[in-house]
């Protein structure tokens, strides 16, 4: 709630007796001085008469207790009572300081008066919301405090007519304005309400290629389409897992992206699900309004269309039906408030010189509004690596689906169509899961969906490749639908609609576009139906612009005056196709090194014929830039027929590029497909930082043929080399990578995420046990049968949602490290007792018997543990040595602590309080002790009782800053340590 708008509804019978109170009663004679008063002789306390201060005080609770009663929403936060009450009292007893006349204060007015009022008190000292009520209560006590002198005898005559009318007239029109004028706060309120419905409603579905055999039933539940992708860590990002002592490959679901990183710029390639992922976020913020976050989707194709310049908030409703309905000011209110979600959209989809911009924009809106959440959205190549690292965005990549992803996706695609016969699907995945080449093309949801419309319509068939896929697309919504269907409608055939699409493609590409106003797509078929006279069946422009939109699928109108290609993949497919019947082949090899141009040139490669071909192969590698080289060896795929000296010069002038410098290079090289394999380095002759960019190179190509020379790089001493090999797990068959990669990696030297049922069943032998980190998606089944088979030293449990009971680790006689946190129905923890753990983490609810589970751990050296019940270090096994202890518990018993003479590490927690003197002389036992952290309020009692020879760092909770003397003991006392605050406080 922003308190500076908050009014105060109460009428004039409740103040003004409470006003009256403040001072004295007229002497008789009081009317008849020859000056008028200074208000320091009316008040009740001068000279010991009338109020004390405890009937100051009094007074202002009341007031206080009054304006808090009045209707509306609650001006402040529970708790900070007491402190306005405080600060109202001491600002009316300034009343008896200022020297002004009872006149001087009426024609000041009472804003000015209160001003003057709150100059002569004391700082209040209250928390933003409170000081502004505080404010508002003065400002309405001078109001009254005015009309009172007006109606007394000492008042000069005229005056006292005049200003009684002038105030009475201000004092009733100001309690008929709050009882009509809502609040500020109500109507951010009501729009707020409008606006998250209206955004849940309008992002709610989607278009997916086959479900629109009718009208309007391509839109799909949003609910029933989404699926869950991940993305992974920009090059050189780890994550600690809390398994021991090693990092594993940091990736997570998409859907939690935000719950990690609260700025996050996200590559994708095209059709991998940036934008859908956009309207999942939005969608859920909108669905949950009790979290207060309220999201904006930036679409900058959209906002720049005309280039105009991005906008500021109170323009991010542009385009919408509720631009301009937001209460003035509402947008930044949101944003100051820190309750943002921020979803930009497409920094691929303007043209290159304007993302310089783009960049400046953000930035100023962070710096402005700092502590909102914040998504920004792009191809891979739009924009340099560290792009946004300088105002503190981390870069994920939207990964490629993987083998689970891709049959949810298609058996949610058959659900939703439910005319189409079921073994149908079932037919499908079983040749996703036999035909690398099908695999290979169902790398992300575009490519999914249309896979699944063209093998239900054409019957079980399926196109070969890219082009073809594409092709067969094109055909079934231009032609084959409506004309199977006998829809009465003229007929158009498929290659005049293509003439007059691929204008439309092509003009967007020049301009560096993906969407245009109506107006112009429809000049543009004006302009084209001369040289395509079939297209005349339809109508004139305005009813050929109409059946595209309306019948075709391949148009959408994001508002009412613009149109887009429903993917950006068809726009480039139709444009490429449109510079080949031109002839622009000079046209599209300049701009190699766009970006925006990248696919248009590849499918242009694919389309032509073999001297068009020829010729755009040559004109790439004549450029010699590292990108149109690259473009040029990419584009051999899609050459079918090709002169084998061009296609070996293409191969030769690739190998100046290896090894690669960086990982983008190395998976740039890699998207240009699996020939790529054969010019990587030697995995028995690379180093880590060759094996690291060969690996990223052959991980991007996403075909199951790159296994084998994954599998070369097994023997590899290096943890960073071995955990790029288990993050790319998800990007090939689950089976055979785990077989031919996995099992043979070295165990102590990784960790291995294990994320659904189907890497829970893959994993079967390993030479010794590995480190696994499980995550929610893993069913009580498949963990049952994976440590039926696999024995592990490390296991990490990190939000396994229906986890209850741990009984699958009876008999994990191998188990040194255990990590549980955030298994929030986890119940049952008995099997865990007698195991040999060394290490763990424990971050559970109140589990019975968790702390009789440790006791029975002989070997522990390291315990971090956040419970809500109290832990003591009696409860140990006699045998156990700790080494580093971490706990966040109500209370902690130290007796026994003293023992562990090898501890190094204690962090007893933001509410460890000492008990006894004793707790003291355990401390000073621990003579090796090096780290330390304890609240700020025990210093006392630390300085003055405790040694510690060996400490070399006393972390603090609190905020507090240290009395000087308390600094200086604390520095005499421990004189090797650094004193820093602990910043990070687990709270239960």
């Amino acid at each position: 709630m922003d308190a500076s708008v908050v009014g105060i509804r109460l009428a004039s019978g409740v103040v003004a007796p409470l006003v009256r109170k403040l001072f004295r009663q007229e002497g008789a004679g009081a009317g008849l001085v020859d000056r008028p008063h200074r208000i320091s002789s009316y008040v009740g306390w001068r000279e010991k008469r009338g109020l004390d201060a405890a009937d100051l005080r009094k007074l202002a609770d009341r007031l206080v207790k009054e304006a808090l009663g009045a209707p509306g929403e609650r001006p402040l936060p529970p708790g900070e009572e007491a402190g306005v009450s405080t600060a109202l009292a001491a600002t009316l007893h300034a009343l008896g300081d200022l020297a002004l006349s009872d006149l001087e204060a009426v024609r000041l007015g009472p804003q000015a008066f209160a001003r003057r009022l709150r100059a002569a008190a004391p700082h209040p000292g209250l928390s933003r919301d409170a000081e502004l009520f505080h404010h508002r209560l003065v400002d309405l006590a001078c109001l009254h405090i005015l009309h009172f002198f007006t109606q007394r005898s000492a008042f000069v005559a005229a005056t006292l007519v005049e200003q009684s009318r002038l105030h009475a007239e201000t004092i009733a029109k100001v309690d008929e304005l709050l009882t009509r004028v809502p609040r500020q706060d109500g109507r951010d309120t009501a729009f707020e309400a409008r606006y998250l419905e209206y955004l849940a409603r309008r992002h709610s579905t989607l278009t997916i290629f086959g479900l629109d055999l009718a009208p309007g039933s391509s839109r799909w539940p949003l609910d029933a389409a989404y699926v869950s992708l991940e993305v992974s860590a920009a090059p050189g990002t780890e994550a600690a897992t809390g398994v021991g002592e090693l990092p594993a490959p940091y990736s997570l679901p998409t859907d939690r992206l935000l719950d990690e990183h609260h700025r996050v710029l996200l590559r994708g390639e095209a059709g991998s699900g940036k934008t859908t992922l956009i309207q999942w976020l939005a969608v859920s913020a909108a669905r949950n309004p009790g979290t207060g976050i309220v999201p904006f989707v930036l679409p900058l194709r959209t906002l720049t269309r005309h280039g105009e310049r991005l906008p500021a908030p109170r323009g991010f409703l542009g385009g919408t039906p509720l631009a301009g309905e937001a209460p003035g000011g509402w947008e930044s209110r949101v944003l100051h408030d820190g309750r943002a979600l921020l979803l930009v959209d497409g920094i691929d989809e303007i043209p290159e010189a304007e993302r310089g911009r783009a960049r400046d924009w953000l930035a100023d809106l962070i710096t402005a509004y700092p502590g909102n959440r914040w998504l920004v959205t792009s191809r891979p190549s739009a924009v340099r690596q560290d792009w946004l690292a300088d105002v503190d965005f981390a870069e994920v990549t939207l990964t490629p689906m993987s083998r689970a992803n891709v049959r949810a996706f298609i058996e949610r695609w058959h659900a939703a169509a439910d005319h189409t016969p079921t073994e149908y699907g079932e037919q499908l995945l079983d040749s996703v899961s036999t035909k690398p080449d099908l695999a290979g093309l169902a790398t992300n949801p575009l490519l999914c969906g249309l896979i699944c419309a063209l093998h239900r319509e054409r019957r079980g068939f399926l196109p070969s490749g890219r082009k073809e896929l594409y092709a067969a697309a094109l055909s079934m919504l231009l032609d084959r639908r409506d004309r199977e269907r006998e829809v009465r409608l003229p007929y158009l055939a498929e290659e005049p609609q293509l003439q007059l699409l691929q204008r439309l493609a092509h003009w967007l590409i020049r301009n560096g576009r993906t969407e245009m106003d109506r107006s112009r797509a429809e000049a543009l078929i004006a302009d084209a139906l001369p040289a395509v006279p079939a297209a005349g069946a339809l109508g004139d422009a305005r009813a050929v612009f109409g059946h595209f939109l309306e019948r075709t699928g391949l148009l959408r109108a994001p508002t009412e005056d613009t149109v887009e290609f429903v993917h950006r993949t068809f726009q480039d497919f139709l444009g490429a196709r449109a510079a080949l019947d031109e002839g622009s082949l000079g046209e599209l090899t300049g701009h190699a090194d766009d970006d925006q141009w990248e696919d248009v040139v590849r499918m242009a490669v694919a389309q032509g014929r073999p001297r068009e071909r020829t010729e755009i192969i040559r004109s790439l590698l004549a450029r010699r830039s590292n990108r149109s080289v690259l473009l040029a060896y990419a584009s051999l795929q899609y050459a079918t027929e090709l002169d084998p000296a061009l296609r070996a010069e293409a191969e030769t002038a690739v190998r100046h590029l290896l090894p690669p410098k960086s990982v983008e290079e190395a998976e740039e090289l890699g998207r240009t497909g699996p020939l790529v394999l054969e010019l990587l380095v030697d995995p028995a002759e690379a180093g880590e930082e060759e094996a690291l960019m060969a690996i990223a190179a052959a991980g991007e190509t996403r075909s199951d043929l790159a296994i084998p020379y994954l599998a070369g790089f097994c023997n590899a001493s290096s943890p960073k080399v071995l955990h790029a090999l288990v993050s790319l797990w998800r990007r090939f068959d689950t089976r055979k990578y785990a077989q031919d990669v996995l099992e043979a990696l070295d165990p102590h030297l990784l960790v291995i995420p294990v994320r659904d049922d189907a890497q829970a069943d893959a994993l079967r032998s390993f030479a010794r046990p590995p480190g696994l980190y499980v995550t929610d998606g893993v069913s009580d089944r498949a963990l049952a049968g994976l440590f039926s088979r696999v024995q592990v030293a490390g296991l990490s449990l990190h939000q396994v949602g229906d986890l209850r009971d741990v009984d699958f680790l009876r008999g994990q006689t191998s188990l040194v490290a255990l990590n549980i946190r955030r298994c929030s129905r986890l119940a049952e923890v008995t099997a865990l007792r007698g195991l040999p753990v060394a290490h763990t983490v424990l971050d559970v609810d109140d589990v019975p018997g968790l702390h009789e589970v440790i006791a029975s751990w002989p070997r522990l050296r390291s315990l971090e543990l956040y419970s809500p019940r109290p832990w003591s270090a009696r409860d140990l096994a006699p045998e156990a040595a700790l080494e580093s202890l971490i706990l966040d518990t109500p209370a902690v018993d130290l007796t026994g602590l003293g023992r562990h003479a090898g501890l190094h590490v204690l962090n007893l927690g933001y509410r460890w309080r000492p008990t006894a003197p004793e707790d003291w002389a355990e401390l000073s036992r621990l003579e090796e002790l090096e780290e330390l952290a304890v609240p700020d309020e025990v210093l006392e009692g630390l300085v003055e009782h405790v040694r510690l020879p060996s400490l070399r760092s006393l972390r603090l909770y609190g905020d507090e800053m240290l009395p000087p003397g308390l600094e200086e003991r604390l520095a005499r006392r421990f004189p090797d340590a650094e004193i820093e605050p602990y910043t990070t406080v687990y709270e239960q």
